[in-house]
Parts: C-alpha cells; structure tokens; sequence
C-alpha cells in the first residue's frame, strides 16, 4: 500500500495549472512548436499547451497532474509532489520558458500512391464507412492514400483551395496505430466540408465525421463538418469566421473524459459568441464505435 500524502485543495489545483512547456524544458526535454502548442521530441503524438496536454495518437488528454502520471508513471500523489516541486528537482519556475525557435519545414502533402486500393478496403471493410461518402471525399481532392506508407491521408484545404493541413491515418488494422498531423500543417485548416444550410458538426477524428456521416445520411451534403484532428476549437472558429450563415453548432465529440471536457470549454466559448450549441454524445467511444455496433461488429479498441 502506497504512503499516504495529504495535499490542500488549494496545491492540487496549483499542480494542476503548472504550465507544462516549462515544466518540461525544466526537466530538459526538448519541445517543438506546433501553432500554438508545442509537440514533444520524445513522441510527436503529445502536444502541450499551458496546463493542458493531449496523445494524438492514444486520443486522450487532459491536465499536469494526469500528464506526469502518464508521462512519468507516477502515481497521483507523486505527481503532485513533482509538479509542486517536492521531489528533490526543484521548485517549478514562475516564468515561462520558451523552447529555442526552430525554422518550420514548409508544409508539403505526402505522395500519393498509385491506387487507394488499401485505403478503401480499411475505411469501407474494416471501419464500415460507405463507400459512397469515402468517394465523395476523394473527388474532392480531399482524401487519397500515400506512398510509400498507404496511410488514409485526410486533407484540409484553405478557403482558395490549397492544402494547408493534412492528417495521416495507418491503414493496418493490428498493432500499434500510427495518427499524425504532417509537419507545419495550420490546425485551423484541418479536414472539413462546407455545406449549405446553418449547420456545423464538429468532430475530433475525420473517421469520426465520415462514420456520423454514414449513420445520418439525410442531408448531409448540406450540413457544414469539420474534425478537429484533436480538441483544440481552432478549427471551429475558422470554419464560423468563412461561414457567417451558421448559426448552429453540433458538438459531436467523443463520450469520453477528453471529449467531455473539450465539449465544455467550446460550449461556454460558442455560446457567448451568440451560436446556438447542442451537444450530440455517441452511445460508444466515439461515432465509428456506433456505426461498427449497428453494422455486428466489435468495436475497434484503437479507435
């Protein structure tokens, strides 16, 4: 049985707000800018902003204390202790350290693959989406299959129709997934669909959007959609500042504790800008969960 540690509520919270750029520079991990969050070295899959952290790969998040537990493998009391600086490493600097500015590699899609043969079998067998919507993705230049890797890439355009973002998603359905945003991609341009009436869905994965897609199909070409290839709400102001006719907005995130409270911070940021918001919670995980369920199969644990 671990040794019992008593915090105040007032140092939990504080451990909880430590900004964990500066905590890991602190620690002497090297971070790389990525917008306006930092990606660690160490794994690409984590980005860090402020208190706040989230696993791109893993699709989860949350705050410092959760981070040094993941992170670290520390247990809850040794995470407080770390973040308040009772572990013998020092005290948390009050100013913020910034990692050393690196030049930005220009952002490039990757190569495309002579067919999307793989792509399509892993989206429509093994993800159930209809082959329908995957092609209507396609046609738009917005999804296709690279090489050498046959990864899903899903392409966000800007509002002239370049590429300014592109997420990549392995087509293996065994081992460790691999789910990345490409090198110098604008968050705020990730993967989206422009409809026509007042309406914008708001997902975190793009496979997410599809499989709500293929659940719901009554007017979908209408609706507005956007995967925010994570949490951050960056993507869903882009989409409101190029769509002044939507008016309503669908929070469509995963049932877990990462959507949750994502869900909360964009609810309380959309509704004082006068948006109507309503929160759409899949029974699963998350919508391709559902759509897996209602189609008789399992539900994919790396979802």
């Amino acid at each position: 049985m671990g040794k019992f540690v008593y915090f105040t509520s007032a140092e939990k919270r504080q451990a909880n707000e430590v900004d964990l750029p500066s905590f890991l520079l602190d620690r002497g991990e090297k971070l790389i800018m990525a917008g306006r969050e930092y990606r660690l070295v160490s794994d690409h899959s984590i980005t860090v902003r402020g208190p706040m952290w989230y696993d791109h790969a893993a699709r989860k998040g949350g705050r410092a204390i959760s981070f040094v537990q993941q992170f670290y493998d520390k247990t809850y009391p040794e995470a407080v202790s770390i973040l308040l600086g009772r572990d013998g490493q020092g005290i948390i600097p009050i100013a913020k350290q910034e990692p050393e500015p690196q030049e930005p590699k220009p952002f490039a899609l990757p190569k495309p693959y002579l067919t999307m043969r793989r792509m399509y079998a892993y989206l429509t067998k093994h993800r159930c989406i209809d082959r329908d919507v995957v092609t209507a993705f396609v046609q738009e230049k917005m999804l296709y299959e690279d090489d050498p890797h046959h990864n899903c890439v899903f392409v966000g355009l800007d509002e002239n129709g370049e590429a300014r973002h592109a997420h990549l998603r392995s087509t293996g359905s065994q081992g460790k997934v691999f789910r990345i945003n490409v090198e110098s991609s604008d968050i705020k341009h990730s993967f989206h669909k422009n409809g026509t009436d007042r309406s914008l869905y708001v997902f975190e994965a793009p496979i997410d959007l599809l499989s709500h897609i293929t659940l719901y199909p009554a007017g979908w070409l209408e609706h507005s959609y956007v995967a925010c290839c994570g949490t951050s709400i960056q993507p869903v102001l882009e989409r409101l500042r190029q769509n002044p006719k939507l008016d309503t907005v669908y929070l469509c995130l995963d049932n877990d504790e990462a959507g949750e409270d994502a869900c909360d911070g964009m609810l309380d940021t959309l509704e004082d800008m006068g948006y109507d918001v309503e929160r759409l919670r899949p029974e699963g995980k998350d919508w391709n969960d559902d759509l897996r369920a209602k189609r008789g199969k399992a539900k994919t644990p790396t979802a």
